[in-house]
């Protein structure tokens, strides 16, 4: 695997950073616990990425390593990282002039989908600006969520995308998002009614991003996006046939800077 400046090496890392670029090999997990009760687990791998110095993958291997700027944010800018600005620029908030790292799925084979994707967003300095985490459902629409976690990685925002056909879109996500290292550990609960009907995990540990990680990683979780979304579609269906109601989807506004 190379990077755009150096072969085989990893980007720069500054204090306290995050080694890019790597792979981590993940077990995604859902579990609802009202009105029904349900739970299932996908075992894939994810990238993290500096959006500023995507991997180069090996001729031979680019069919299982896609970075498209057209599948983040609205998909119109010329790269990730003008996305990323662009987005930030429409919600007020400071730019990110530092380092960005990107947890994300790449295209395998042509095809990817990213339920979520996270980027965590610094200074000049190296300190932490914000975490983006961009949400894409199965209906082909995306929101971005602009957080401030604490020390802890810990977050809150309101849900404003229809996400699982048997939830409304109310209530609010408390997310755990700390930046990855050795190992990576995402949380997100939905809050709702004084509830927590829905929790989404995410954990992996850290692996070479190399010919080899990558080849093991294709090896051992083949057509790893298109397992993922049909995970999501087919337990919707187990779902629907236990009887859970479908909530109306309600039309979605394109946020500013997503257009």
């Amino acid at each position: 695997m190379t990077a755009p400046a150096s072969a085989g090496r990893s980007a720069p890392v500054p204090d306290g950073g995050s080694v890019t670029p790597a792979l981590y090999e993940c077990l995604i997990a859902h579990a609802r616990t009202r009105p029904l009760r349900h739970a299932f687990r996908i075992r894939t791998y994810m990238w993290l990425v500096d959006v500023d110095r995507l991997p180069r993958v090996p001729l031979p291997l680019r069919p299982l390593a896609g970075f498209r700027a057209r599948d983040h944010f609205g998909g119109t800018a010329p790269t990730v990282r003008a996305g990323l600005d662009r987005f930030l620029a429409a919600q007020g908030a400071a730019p990110a002039d530092g380092r960005v790292v990107m947890l994300t799925h790449a295209r395998v084979l042509g095809h990817v989908f990213n339920p979520l994707t996270l980027y965590w967003c610094h200074g000049r300095d190296g300190s932490p600006r914000h975490v983006v985490a961009e949400v894409h459902n199965t209906y082909g629409e995306r929101h971005c969520y602009l957080l401030d976690p604490d020390g802890r990685g810990r977050a809150t925002a309101p849900k404003e995308l229809y996400v699982s056909p048997f939830f409304p879109v109310a209530g609010d996500y408390r997310m755990r998002v700390p930046e990855p290292g050795s190992r990576l550990s995402v949380t997100v609960h939905l809050e709702l009614d004084g509830t927590r009907p829905f929790t989404a995990t995410v954990r992996g540990r850290r692996r070479p991003a190399d010919a080899a990680g990558l080849l093991r990683a294709a090896v051992r979780h083949p057509w790893s996006t298109l397992v993922v979304s049909a995970g999501i579609r087919f337990h919707g269906v187990l779902l629907y046939l236990r009887g859970l109601p479908v909530r109306p989807r309600p039309s979605h506004h394109l946020q500013e800077g997503m257009r």
